[in-house]
């Protein structure tokens, strides 16, 4: 794809208000929107108190990049992210886009589970118009808070992307420490560090500085407009929603948790596998009952970079186990339950889906 290199997005290049794009802010919470009694320990911060215009005041060169629309969508920590919030989340940003008044959208989000609600919303989004996702590490009240560089970031490439048409097609993306990622790809790599969000195996899609924004590389797999997946299936009561759980192999594993899951009627299991996805063989031996009983079983890895090699008739054909590829366990798990959602449950049209996916 054509991607331009650059832009500037400061005042000196912008002719007026009226002709800036238009970005809806979607507030979720999160440490971007926390705070603590005392700026300079941030141990006891709370998060998601601080509303989406305070988080907006505190960025006033905004006006110089776009037209907001702020809404608060919710107000939690993300660590408590659940099901219903993600469909209203997707269900409004899709209404949002649909819109001719709307260029893009911004959602500040919490970064525990952000890297999950971004490959939720860049499954299920069904517009090429801007999506970003932002974060931050310190809450607003902190010393040298990260946030609300973030957000200016952010909407500075949501802007970008909605004024250049050759930007388009990347699907959702995260702007964090001056860097642009994929949602496919992006994960949390550290609990504390302002640059804690990565792509470790392929690296960022580009970056944004001073009001400039550059893609080095375009998103080659399916995503938003031409993904198949809608969240219809999964707005539904948590009964009816194909529950899938993670289970993690190591030294000494019982089958103990499979067992249990099974019992209790999970649709989907993802694993996360030793090294190249490889699983001991206590643990392998319930989960192959487990695909028996009808269960989806999916071997990622809990290493961190890399990719799960299919292992072909020797091993995941007999068992019917499908690998995730380069998806963590918990990208894993969004892919498998939005799989299963739409009805795909055979293991050879799983695999298809984590291929192409």
């Amino acid at each position: 794809m054509n991607i331009p290199t650059s832009s500037s997005s400061n005042s000196s290049s912008v002719p007026g208000a009226s002709s800036l794009p238009r970005i809806a802010v979607l507030a979720t919470g999160g440490t971007i929107a926390g705070a603590a009694p005392d700026a300079a320990n941030t141990s006891g911060y709370q998060a998601g108190v601080v509303g989406v215009d305070q988080l907006l005041a505190a960025v006033p060169a905004l006006s110089t990049v776009a037209r907001i629309a702020p809404e608060q969508i919710a107000s939690v920590d993300s660590k408590d992210m659940t099901m219903s919030l993600w469909t209203t989340l997707a269900q409004r940003i899709n209404t949002l886009l649909a819109s001719d008044d709307v260029d893009g959208v911004v959602v500040t989000h919490g970064t525990d589970t952000l890297e999950e609600t971004a490959y939720l919303l860049h499954l299920s989004v069904k517009s090429d118009k801007p999506v970003v996702l932002t974060a931050a590490m310190r809450p607003a009240s902190a010393l040298s808070a990260d946030g609300p560089l973030n957000l200016l970031n952010a909407v500075t490439v949501a802007a970008y992307v909605a004024t250049h048409a050759a930007a388009r097609g990347q699907g959702v993306l995260v702007a964090f420490n001056n860097r642009i990622h994929s949602a496919r790809d992006v994960v949390k790599t550290s609990t504390y560090a302002v640059d804690a969000f990565q792509s470790p195996e392929i690296g960022a899609l580009g970056w944004v500085q001073d009001g400039r924004v550059e893609f080095q590389r375009g998103v080659v797999r399916a995503h938003t407009l031409t993904s198949e997946f809608t969240l219809a299936s999964l707005d539904s009561p948590d009964a009816a929603r194909p529950q899938v759980e993670i289970v993690a192999s190591y030294a000494g594993v019982s089958r103990l948790a499979v067992d249990a899951l099974v019992a209790a009627g999970v649709r989907g299991i993802v694993v996360a596998g030793t090294g190249n996805g490889s699983i001991h063989q206590t643990l392998q031996q319930a989960l192959a009952e487990a695909v028996s009983r009808g269960v989806a079983v999916v071997r990622s890895s809990r290493v961190g970079s890399g990719h799960v090699m299919r292992n072909g008739a020797a091993a995941d054909d007999a068992l019917g186990f499908v690998s995730a590829g380069s998806l963590n366990p918990y990208k894993a798990r969004v892919l498998l339950m939005l799989a299963l959602a739409a009805g795909q449950t055979a293991p050879a049209a799983l695999q298809k889906l984590f291929d192409t996916y």
